[in-house]
C-alpha cells in the first residue's frame, strides 16, 4: 500500500506537468485551429531562462517571473512572425510550429549548450512523509501551482469578459467578428497563454529533473497525448488527461518496469484515436473555422 501511494503521488506530480502543457496546446488550438508542436519547447525555454537569470544574480522568484514573461512574449512573437503570415491554413500552421520547435532547440544549444542544467528547489530538498510515502517539498509546489493555475484559468474563461470573448471566438469565429471581437487579439492571447503555461510547467519541474535543450520534446509529446485523452481543445479535458497519463505511468513504472512509462503514452494515444477520438470529455465544437 505504501508503494501504491508513492506511485500515485509521483504520478499526480508528473501528470500535473502534462496537464499544464496540454492546456497550452488547447489555448492555441481554440484560437487558431492549429496544433502547436512547439509547446514543449516553450517549457524548455522557460526553465533554462529561469536557471540563467537566477545564476546571473536575480532572486529565484524574480528569475521565475521574468522567465515566464519572456516565454509569453516569445510565444506572441512566434504568432506574429511565423504563424499569422501563413493565413488560415491549418496544415501549414502545424508545419510552421514544428519548424519553430526545431529553431528554438537550435537557439537553446547556442545559448545554453547541450549539458543538462539544474535548478534550485523552491523550498529546500529535505524529504518528508505523507501517507507513508516519502516526498520532496517540490512535489507540493508542482501539484499546488498546477492546480492553482488550472483553477485560475477556469475562472478566467467563465467569469471575465476577455475569457468569454476568447471562448466565443473558439466556438464561432465569424459570429464573434460580427459582434466586434477582434480575432487577431484572441490569437495573440492564445499564444501568450500557451507560452505562460508552458514556461510554468517547465520551471516547476526543473528542480526535480535536469533541463537541457531537448527536454521539451518529451513534455510536448505527453502534453499532446493528454489533450487526445481528455478531448482536444478542452482545457479541463487536457488537465484530466494529463493526470490520468501521469498516474498510469507512475503505476506502470513502479509495478512493471520503468521501460513501460513511455509506452503508456503511445498505447493511450492509439486507443483513443481508434475508439474514442473525441477524448473523455469530447472535442471542442466549432462553427465557421
Amino acid at each position: 500500500m505504501t508503494e501504491a501511494v508513492q506511485y500515485l503521488i509521483a504520478g499526480l506530480m508528473v501528470g500535473s506537468i502534462y496537464g499544464l502543457i496540454g492546456i497550452g496546446f488547447t489555448t492555441v488550438y481554440n484560437a487558431t485551429g492549429i496544433v502547436n508542436f512547439a509547446q514543449g519547447d516553450f517549457a524548455m525555454v522557460g526553465a533554462l531562462s529561469a536557471i540563467s537569470l537566477n545564476a546571473a544574480g536575480l532572486s529565484l522568484i524574480s528569475a521565475i517571473l521574468l522567465a515566464i514573461a519572456i516565454t509569453g512574449a516569445l510565444a506572441v512573437v512566434v504568432e506574429r512572425v511565423a504563424v499569422r503570415p501563413i493565413g488560415p491554413s491549418v496544415i501549414r500552421g502545424i508545419i510552421v510550429t514544428i519548424g519553430v520547435g526545431v529553431v528554438l532547440q537550435g537557439v537553446a544549444v547556442i545559448l545554453w549548450g547541450t549539458d543538462a542544467q539544474p535548478m534550485p528547489s523552491f523550498s529546500g530538498e529535505r524529504p518528508f512523509q505523507l501517507f507513508g510515502a516519502t516526498l520532496v517539498p517540490q512535489t507540493l509546489w508542482i501539484v499546488g501551482m498546477a492546480a492553482a493555475l488550472m483553477i485560475a484559468l477556469y475562472f478566467f474563461f467563465q467569469r471575465s469578459y476577455l475569457g468569454k470573448a476568447f471562448r466565443a471566438c473558439a466556438l464561432n469565429p465569424l459570429a464573434s467578428q460580427l459582434v466586434g471581437i477582434r480575432l487577431k487579439t484572441m490569437r495573440v492571447l492564445g499564444f501568450a497563454l500557451s507560452g505562460i503555461f508552458g514556461a510554468v510547467g517547465g520551471i516547476i519541474v526543473a528542480p526535480v529533473a535536469l533541463t537541457q535543450y531537448d527536454s521539451g520534446l518529451s513534455l510536448g509529446i505527453k502534453g499532446f497525448v493528454a489533450c487526445i485523452v481528455g478531448g482536444f481543445g478542452n482545457p479541463v479535458g487536457a488537465a484530466v488527461g494529463g493526470l490520468l497519463l501521469g498516474v498510469l505511468e507512475g503505476f506502470a513504472g513502479g509495478f512493471l518496469s520503468s521501460g513501460f512509462k513511455n509506452a503508456i503514452a503511445f498505447v493511450l494515444l492509439l486507443l483513443f484515436i481508434a475508439f474514442r477520438p473525441g477524448g473523455l470529455f469530447g472535442d471542442f465544437e466549432r462553427v465557421g473555422r
